[in-house]
């Protein structure tokens, strides 16, 4: 079939699996399928569905810009809790995040998603490239300083 002529339902239907697995990797078992959820009744919603000339890439930047937007509400959340905390004159609050980050978890989206694929996914970065729908080299480079970045955290 050409990849082109997919339905939003078909492709939902092929990369569905892979799309939970990558989320999970971004964002946490927890919230990973509500991400993929998320990210899917936006492109239900979409009116240019026909023009998509890579549906799969086009799924896998749709999830990657939901986790970031999830991301940036979080921040603006917990912000607003430690404000309003302390306002009310709470000074040791517990960690407002209940799990301890790992170094991953601290490397920038785009990062995240490089290494996802690349050791979790097992992917070379051509496939990485065609899965995200960005350059071979810029697959290289961000994997490159996530490395150096995981390095440093993980050796300091």
């Amino acid at each position: 079939m050409d990849m082109t002529a997919l339905t939003r339902a078909e492709a939902y239907e092929k990369y569905s699996d892979e799309l939970v697995r990558f989320a999970t990797g971004l964002v946490g078992p927890t919230d990973g399928p509500d991400l993929v959820a998320t990210a899917m009744v936006n492109v239900l919603t979409m009116r240019n569905w026909e023009s998509v000339e890579n549906p799969r890439a086009y799924l896998y930047r749709t999830v990657l810009n939901e986790a970031k937007r999830n991301h940036r509400k979080t921040v603006r959340r917990r912000a607003g809790e430690i404000r309003a905390a302390s306002n009310i004159g709470v000074s040791d609050l517990p960690d407002i995040r209940p799990e301890i980050l790992e170094a991953v978890a601290k490397l920038s989206f785009r990062q995240r998603a490089v290494v996802f694929l690349a050791y979790w996914d097992d992917l070379r970065p051509a496939e990485i490239a065609r899965r995200l729908g960005i350059g071979e080299s810029t697959v290289h480079r961000h994997l490159s300083r996530a490395e150096a970045r995981l390095r440093r955290m993980l050796h300091a």
